[in-house]
């Protein structure tokens, strides 16, 4: 999670060297550690860089002579995901791969949000945003079935609302993809075509968390 002093960055594995060498031009030289988070570089004027692999290295390490170096061809690997991004206004499921989509569904399907109204009215209401949001998983977990079949799916992203994605996931059409390993949660808004090609960058790429030096 990320602090007032915190921002993110993610950036490709072709791109990763030129970010470093910048980050050192404007904050000084570098210290590089390697910790279970990430690939941390503390600067000389106290800025810190926390660098995370996209994906685990899982038997293929990447090469190099240094660690960015590394980190950078592991994050410029292919590797295929099935994205779940799903939100009461819509979603988008994908197959990703190199930061692209090789395949996708998106689409709308309302789920009404909660009212303050008590009574009979209330419970009739909360009957039907529960079936609204049953028929959305249900109907994304069809989608998300049919295009991860045409693929071999490596890894699982969801995103969006957290407890809606987990329902399509935990759907039986799904089932043989439970034990794919999860990537980080994207927190994204309502999935739309643009929100689902942003996605499929960020999930190739870097995550780098910036914390700024104390002033």
């Amino acid at each position: 999670m990320t602090t007032p002093d915190t921002r993110v960055a993610f950036v490709s594995g072709d791109r990763l060297a030129g970010w470093v060498d910048r980050f050192a031009a404007s904050h000084g030289a570098l210290v590089e550690e390697e910790l279970d988070a990430g690939l941390q570089l503390r600067a000389a004027d106290g800025a810190v860089a926390l660098l995370q692999a996209p994906w685990p290295a899982d038997g293929r390490p990447g090469r190099g002579g240094d660690a960015v170096a590394r980190l950078a061809s592991l994050a410029s690997q292919s590797r295929s995901i099935g994205t779940v991004l799903v939100r009461r206004g819509g979603y988008s499921v994908a197959v990703v791969s190199a930061g692209t989509v090789l395949a996708s569904k998106t689409g709308t399907r309302h789920v009404q949000s909660r009212t303050a109204a008590g009574g009979w009215s209330q419970q009739r209401f909360a009957r039907r945003r529960a079936n609204q949001a049953d028929a959305l998983v249900e109907a994304v977990a069809e989608h998300a079935g049919r295009i991860f079949a045409e693929h071999p799916i490596e890894y699982l992203a969801p995103g969006g609302d957290r407890t809606l994605a987990e329902q399509v996931l935990a759907e039986p059409v799904l089932k043989q993809y439970a034990a794919r390993p999860r990537l980080a949660f994207l927190d994204v808004p309502d999935p739309r075509a643009a929100v689902l090609k942003k996605a499929a960058a960020e999930l190739c790429a870097v995550r780098i968390l910036v914390t700024d030096p104390q002033a």
